[in-house]
Formats: C-alpha cells, sequence, structure tokens
C-alpha cells in the first residue's frame, strides 16, 4: 500500500487548540498558581515543560507506528488499561480530589487512570467490530457478550470512584463505534433509550447529580450552593461580550469561578477573548471533527475507519460536552476541554490519539 502526505490541515488545528490552550492557561492559572505555591505561573510551566513535550513525543512515535499492529495490540491494551484503572482503588496508590478518587501517585507525579481507558476502548472496539461480518442483529449477537463485559468492568470502576462523566464519554464513543459499524438505529436507539433510563436511576440514586441536573433546570437555585459554580461560568461568559475583556484581564480567575483551569477554562477564554475568542475555539474543534471523519471515510479498510472514527469521536464529543455544560445547554459533568484544560495524563493520550489519527491519513484511499 502506497504511503502519502499525512492530513497536514489537521496537524495543524490540532498545534493550534494546544498552542491556545497554552495561552488561555497562562492566564487562567495565574491566581491558582499563586495560591497553591506562591509562584503565578506553575500550573503553565508544569504544562509546557512536561505535559506538552511528553504529548508531542507521544503524536510522534504514534503518527509513526502502521495503524494496523494496533489491532494485534488491542486485548492486551485493554485489559492493562483495566489494571491500571483498578488501581486508583489501591490504598496508598490512589487518592481523591473534590470527593472523587481518580488519580494516582507515582511520586511527584499524578496519574489518571481514565484517560488511558479512551483510546484503549477505541482500539478495543475498533478490532472486535472490525473483524465482524454482516450488519445490525448481526453485528451485535457476534459482539455482544465481550463488549458487555468490558463496558461492566469500565463501567462499574468509573462508578465506584465515581466518575459519571467518564461512563457518559464511554456509552458515547461505543455507540458512535457501533453506528460505524452498520448497527441499525433501531437497535441503537433501543440500546439508548434503556441506557437513559439507566442514567436516570443513577442520577435520582445520588445527591450530588440530582443536584446538578436541578441546578441546570433551574440555575436560579441556590446561587451561592450548588448553582456557584454554573452560575459564575454564566457571568464570565456574558461578562466578555463580543472581544471580551482581554488577555489576563479575567475577574473569574479571581477564586470566584471553581475549577478555571479544569472544566470551566472555557469560560475564561469566553470572558477574556469574548464571542470571537471562544467562537473560534469551537470552530477549530468542529474543523478537527470533519478532517478526522473525513479520514475515516477514506480510510483503507473497515479498521482503520472504525479506529479513526472512534477517535475523532471521542475528542470531539468530550469538547462538546465540556462547552456545552459550562455554557449550560447540558448538565455540569465535570469533564475536561482536550488541548486546553490543565492535565498530563489527558494531553498525553488526546496527542497519541491524533498520532494514530495522522498515520491512517497517510493510507487513506
Amino acid at each position: 500500500m502506497r504511503i502519502h502526505q499525512p492530513d497536514y490541515p489537521l496537524i495543524f488545528i490540532v498545534l493550534f487548540l494546544v498552542f491556545f490552550g497554552l495561552i488561555i492557561l497562562s492566564s487562567a492559572s495565574s491566581v491558582l498558581s499563586h495560591e497553591v505555591v506562591g509562584q503565578s505561573n506553575y500550573f503553565f510551566k508544569h504544562q509546557l515543560f512536561y505535559s506538552i513535550p511528553l504529548g508531542l513525543i507521544a503524536f510522534c512515535i504514534c503518527q509513526r507506528i502502521n495503524y494496523k499492529y494496533w489491532q494485534k495490540l488491542a486485548f492486551p491494551l485493554m485489559v492493562l488499561s483495566l489494571i491500571v484503572l483498578a488501581l486508583v482503588f489501591i490504598p496508598g496508590l490512589g487518592y481523591g480530589y473534590g470527593g472523587a478518587k481518580r488519580w494516582i501517585g507515582l511520586g511527584p507525579f499524578s496519574l489518571q487512570p481514565f484517560e488511558f481507558i479512551k483510546p484503549a476502548l477505541v482500539i478495543y472496539l475498533a478490532s472486535l467490530l472490525g473483524r465482524k461480518k454482516g450488519k445490525g442483529d448481526q453485528i451485535i449477537k457476534q459482539s455482544l457478550i465481550p463488549f458487555f463485559v468490558t463496558f461492566s468492568i469500565i463501567a462499574t470502576m468509573v462508578l465506584l470512584q465515581p466518575n459519571m462523566s467518564a461512563l457518559i464519554i464511554t456509552g458515547l464513543i461505543s455507540g458512535l463505534m457501533y453506528f460505524l459499524a452498520g448497527t441499525k438505529i433501531f437497535y441503537l436507539a433501543g440500546i439508548a433509550g434503556i441506557s437513559l433510563v439507566g442514567f436516570f436511576i443513577l442520577v435520582k440514586t445520588s445527591l450530588y447529580r440530582m443536584e446538578r441536573l436541578t441546578v441546570f433546570l433551574h440555575p436560579e437555585i441556590d446561587p451561592q450552593g450548588i448553582g456557584y459554580q454554573i452560575n459564575q461560568a454564566l457571568l464570565a461568559i456574558g461578562s466578555g461580550g463580543l472581544f471580551g475583556l482581554g488577555l489576563g484581564h479575567s475577574i473569574q480567575k479571581w477564586k470566584y469561578l471553581p475549577e478555571p483551569i479544569g472544566d470551566s477554562i472555557f469560560a475564561i477564554a469566553a470572558e477574556e477573548l469574548g464571542l470571537i475568542g471562544a467562537g473560534t475555539l469551537v470552530i477549530a474543534f468542529m474543523m478537527l471533527a470533519w478532517r478526522g471523519f473525513k479520514i475515516a471515510k477514506e480510510a483503507p479498510n473497515k479498521f482503520g475507519y472504525l479506529l479513526a472514527g472512534g477517535i475523532t469521536g471521542w475528542i470531539f464529543f468530550q469538547a462538546f460536552i465540556n462547552m456545552a455544560a459550562i455554557s449550560r445547554l447540558m448538565p455540569l459533568t465535570g469533564m475536561p476541554l482536550p488541548f486546553v484544560s490543565y492535565g498530563g495524563s489527558a494531553m498525553i493520550v488526546s496527542l497519541a490519539g491524533i498520532g494514530i489519527l495522522i498515520n491512517i491519513s497517510k493510507y487513506t484511499k
């Protein structure tokens, strides 16, 4: 098979997102950095000197590995990722923050294991569904047992952390890949209906999940309590207007808006850069999805098609959910914004996923 040039527009889009993220992070993190370690650029330097270089190394390695090799590693990678995910429950190794136990400590470094589940799941499902023949109920019957076992293990562990956003993105990735594999809409609609029932049961049986749904429906309730984050986020977005308050001039980052370098960073971007800056970010993710699905459409085989589509869907869904939630288009989920929010594990894994996508683009028809 002839190798040709990689998808340079996609590379440019991702580099733009990384650069954009560093600029916003440098501003959004200044107050929090000074409060935590006494210097205003700690989180920015950590992202710049650790996460970005390691992420770019992962990107360079993955874009050089022939994507077909990932099919051979699909099952071992899934098993290894599940083992790493289970480490958060080991006393002395796993630790929590904000009531959720989602990290493991490795000396001076920390790791968020679920980030590695996402690419492992995409590769595993691309391999599983790529080998199946037929459509609709045939694909479901042939893949149901291994998928159900894998998904159940992931769902159990992420709910014990607890991490509802992880369960949502896992379900969306799985649904998209079954759709791309040719499963009929009728079956997917049925599965979606069952999933929604399960989702509302989980919401009704958890106080903090019920509070998030209540705040989404009625943000005016308890503005200094459960509605504080979304109200401050909306205030930040509204204050930005068309052109923003100016880079570095955010008011909300001064300990008003919770998680300014995490899932709330889009609100800081809108506050400082306005509708134009926030809109540019939205357009960049839409263009990423366009290039990614184009690569999937032109992939030379079914495994490449599913792998490219799954990676694209994972990153786009996560970006869409983050920006929609912080803009009150859906309930808050605590999901970070790819390439923009602070976090080494997410940056490394996301750039590795893009590296795989770029490699597939070299073999497109």
